[in-house]
């Protein structure tokens, strides 16, 4: 799917089915120096479980035109001019990493438009290393070197090579586009003021050796939301949509059955 918005052309995957206003719409937001590609293996499952799907480019990542915004309040106000231009609502938000932090804010300003959550290793605060945003301001190619160490449980299992990689090729990806969203993630700073006001249903998944968000952060963000339930995955790292896709994709759906058997309950009764 291919839009404008002001006079800059967004894309989105929508796994090749567009929307359909019958049934609910779930939004994907990819993580710092990536692209819906990252998605792949989940899109099209939800789609055939009956969902609309929706991959966003972020400006400047990916198909979408930059530059890139350089705050996750900028991108949550931006997330709300691309809901409105496609009409969408009773949204289901499905964040990885940097893609948290955007629901947190977006939450904050914008939960009318939300129906359910779900943060994939995220939490409410994302400081970065500063060696890792210099070396990315630098545009030097150690700085997705360093992601893939501290990101995967076991990066060499990939045939074909981390895809990380794959996404983040050039210095200028590294410099003009990974370093503005760490910054991005580091200079974010209303994390825990926007968790208080949470309780909307929401589902937290951790990888249980991710070194970018480690399990005891994650638990310690998990109790702070209300309303919320909390998946760990056994020997997953960070990329827990690229590690373990299909157990990540199953607990979602097995959340937004749940919850929505739950609402038929609360209506009926």
């Amino acid at each position: 799917m291919i839009f404008e918005i002001e006079n800059k052309t967004i894309h989105a995957s929508d796994a090749g089915q567009g929307i359909d206003p019958k049934k609910q719409t779930i939004v994907f937001l990819h993580g710092s120096g990536l692209s819906h590609i990252v998605w792949s293996l989940t899109e099209q499952f939800f789609s055939n479980k009956n969902f609309n799907v929706l991959s966003v480019d972020l400006p400047g990542h990916g198909n979408s035109d930059g530059p890139c915004l350089d705050t996750i309040e900028k991108i949550a106000d931006w997330l709300e001019s691309v809901f409105k231009k496609l009409q969408l609502k009773n949204l289901i938000l499905v964040g990885h990493s940097q893609g948290c932090l955007e629901i947190l804010e977006y939450a904050f300003k914008y939960k009318s438009r939300l129906n359910k959550l779900v943060f994939v290793g995220g939490s409410n605060k994302m400081p970065v290393n500063p060696d890792l945003i210099e070396l990315a301001k630098n545009g030097d190619s150690d700085a997705v070197k360093l992601m893939m160490k501290w990101g995967y449980e076991g990066s060499k299992k990939f045939i074909g090579g981390n895809p990380v990689e794959k996404i983040i090729q050039s210095p200028r990806d590294i410099s003009e586009i990974l370093a503005v969203d760490l910054n991005a993630c580091n200079n974010y700073s209303n994390g825990l003021e926007a968790t208080k006001v949470l309780d909307l249903p929401t589902l937290l998944i951790f990888g249980e050796l991710d070194k970018m968000i480690n399990l005891d952060a994650g638990k310690k963000f998990s109790n702070l939301v209300k309303n919320s339930s909390t998946h760990v995955i056994k020997g997953c790292g960070h990329m827990i949509m690229i590690e373990k896709a299909f157990e990540m994709r199953e607990k979602i759906l097995e959340f937004l059955i749940n919850e929505k058997l739950s609402d038929s309950k609360i209506k009926k009764s």
